[in-house]
């Protein structure tokens, strides 16, 4: 918390009337009437209503210090940052030449009542590639690669893996072409003969070749029952798909390859086969980011001074794209001047430029004297009459574009054949600009870590300041050996439907927030210091609860809201005691269950309360017990509750 600002005066209106017929009485004691309506009485009220804005505005001037420190030891403070997603692009129908959706396509949420809907642009441009099959091999794991394109052209039936399958077989498609970031759908006509295997969850997996291995493909909807019916399965094809040679073919390689089975997950006695088999392309996936790019925008003309200053009209300025492109007009066109941090290191003749963030202003090297009276510039100067103008800058951000998956759907570029566009997983990383009060908290912290990662405190602040989207973060010593520490990070998430539900996936921390965080740890740790930058573990906990409601009550509202309390406690973004994210190491007991729960639903029985340690990966669930602990690094996540509401009978009368 940070110290309170010292109040210099805190006498308000009222105060000072008081005071000054105090001094009345005491002066002229012949002044006996100090009603409202007394002209001298106005008087007094006038000057201590003037005396009362003097007070506010000389309280003012702290904070007005502060923020002039702060400046002075370099803290400014931090931009806001853009939440992204991945979205999906679906074609009204298979194309026969390539869709070019550029750079900047725009898609929004479904407009509200109140609110203006979040706008999202593309970071890249995305070409969907039309694809078709024109090899089909398959690798057993123990055997040799067999081409199986005439079979499949002559409508034979082709067993997809070995008689008795084993994992590694593989049933490998060739493309005309890599289609990278494509959606492909893989139409299917089997035969049922892949018996064993439980069609919501066969034990396959999709791959995609990106030229130094396979790449696992995210799949969506699986009409085929893995590979048992006809039918046809949605393929999200990575960004590194690369054509290659495999076997005497060069093409664009996809793959279905069998796995181990998971725990009671059943597996292939027979292989399944294939009669029939085509790919064409349905779609196609990019990122987008809760960002606009704005371009060419002029700043003014230069006066041929040092330490000029110029604004822009729409702040902030997002750098998680790259900082800002400044150009100054010359004979031989526009230059471009380098973003510095600071100009300590700038000689006379740098073109270099600092921006505030913050404030969308930049500003242009100033001019030193030297102790002994010389002048000392600390970079170029734009010439006098030189245009200068931002060429390209990304304004936006804010914790608005945070949006749930599936939101992301409307278009609002016109692109010919897009029929419909929606997000898979909900977009994150969107946080708001820091405030003053914040930045008064952490100049104290700046001052004491010097840019040095020493204490676990050290290392929590620094992978904050790397990663602003993170929501929580904790640093532990690591069991791997002395001089190691781990830093453990949970991301932040919206729940799809709104409540406190969270999926597994989504408290795992992206690759590009653990690198960033990794690339700051290691410049400021100590030498010696291993950092591992991972997501904590995760313990899954059950509630099965069985409660009664009296007669009248509504099974089901108790019901939801039993639900409800229980993903809202055992949460580890907004969960615990407190509501501020459930504490690292604490246990779940059965005590404190049945408090969440009797709160909850009021006047509801609660009959019977079960704890069940569960795998959040796995999903296998351990026996009953009234305490499961959770390790110091770990975290809780709730895995599938269960409640059941019975109403009571009423009381038969005699």
């Amino acid at each position: 918390m940070a110290l309170p600002s010292p109040n210099l005066d805190d006498r308000r209106f009222q105060q000072l009337v008081d005071e000054a017929k105090r001094y009345v009485q005491q002066r002229a004691p012949e002044w006996t009437d100090h009603n409202v309506s007394d002209p001298g009485v106005t008087l007094i009220e006038t000057f201590a209503y003037l005396v009362d804005q003097l007070l506010y505005r000389l309280n003012r001037v702290p904070d007005k210090n502060y923020s002039a420190f702060l400046d002075l030891l370099g803290i400014r403070l931090f931009p806001p940052a853009a939440a992204g997603a991945d979205v999906d692009f679906w074609l009204s129908a298979p194309q026969t030449d390539t869709v070019v959706l550029p750079a900047g396509t725009e898609v929004t949420t479904v407009r509200g009542e109140s609110e203006e809907p979040p706008v999202f642009a593309t970071t890249g441009e995305l070409r969907i590639v039309p694809s078709e099959l024109t090899h089909l091999l398959t690798a057993p794991r123990t055997g040799e690669q067999a081409d199986r394109t005439r079979d499949i052209a002559e409508n034979r039936d082709v067993p997809c893996f070995q008689a008795a399958p084993e994992p590694g077989d593989a049933l490998l498609f060739g493309l005309p072409t890599a289609v990278p970031r494509c959606i492909l759908a893989v139409h299917l006509d089997s035969r049922v003969e892949g018996v064993g295997v439980d069609p919501r969850q066969p034990p396959l997996v999709w791959e995609a070749w990106d030229g130094g291995g396979w790449r696992r493909c995210e799949t969506g909807e699986d009409t085929t029952g893995g590979l048992n019916r006809p039918g046809e399965v949605i393929v999200h094809v990575p960004a590194t798909h690369t054509a290659s040679v495999i076997g005497d073919t060069r093409a664009g390689w996809l793959r279905c390859r069998v796995t181990e089975a998971e725990p009671g997950q059943p597996f292939y006695s027979e292989s399944p086969t294939v009669r029939e088999a085509a790919v064409f392309t349905v779609g196609g996936t990019m990122s987008v980011e809760h960002a606009e790019t704005v371009t060419e925008v002029p700043l003014g003309t230069s006066e041929g001074v040092s330490g000029q200053t110029f604004r822009i009209g729409r702040p902030p300025i997002l750098l998680d794209g790259g900082p800002p492109v400044v150009e100054v007009s010359s004979a031989d066109g526009w230059q471009r001047w380098e973003v510095v941090e600071h100009f300590g290191r700038s000689g006379p003749d740098d073109r270099h430029v600092r921006v505030d963030v913050t404030d969308g202003e930049f500003s242009f090297p100033p001019v030193l004297r030297e102790p002994d009276g010389t002048l000392r510039r600390c970079g170029a100067v734009p010439p006098k009459g030189a245009q200068i103008r931002v060429a390209r800058y990304r304004t936006g951000g804010g914790p608005a574009g945070n949006v749930a998956r599936g939101t992301l759907s409307v278009l609002l570029s016109s692109v010919p054949y897009i029929a419909q566009v929606s997000n898979r997983e909900a977009a994150r990383g969107g946080v708001a600009g820091e405030t003053l009060d914040n930045a008064k908290l952490r100049a104290p912290e700046a001052l004491r870590m010097q840019e040095r990662a020493v204490t676990a405190e050290d290392h929590e602040i620094i992978a904050r300041q790397a990663a602003p989207s993170v929501r929580r973060v904790r640093c532990l010593p690591a069991a791997t050996g002395a001089g190691a520490v781990r830093v453990l990070v949970v991301p932040d998430a919206v729940a799809d439907e709104g409540d406190d539900r969270l999926r597994f996936e989504q408290l795992i921390p992206s690759e590009q927030v653990l690198e960033a965080i990794t690339t700051s740890l290691d410049e400021r740790r100590l030498i010696g210091t291993r950092v591992l930058v991972e997501p904590p573990v995760y313990q899954g906990v059950t509630v099965v609860a069985r409660l009664a409601v009296a007669p009248g009550g509504d099974p089901d509202a108790v019901r939801d809201a039993a639900l409800a309390a229980l993903y809202r406690h055992l949460n580890p973004l907004r969960g615990g005691p407190d509501g501020s994210g459930w504490p690292f190491g604490r246990p779940v007991q059965y005590g404190e269950i049945f408090g969440v729960l009797q709160r909850a639903t009021g006047n509801a029985l609660i009959e019977d309360i079960r704890l069940f340690p569960a795998d959040p990966v796995t999903g296998r669930r351990g026996g009953p017990t009234d305490r499961i602990d959770v390790a110091a690094g770990a975290l809780v996540f709730s895995y599938q509750h269960q409640v059941v509401v019975t109403p009571v009978e009423p009381e038969a009368r005699g």
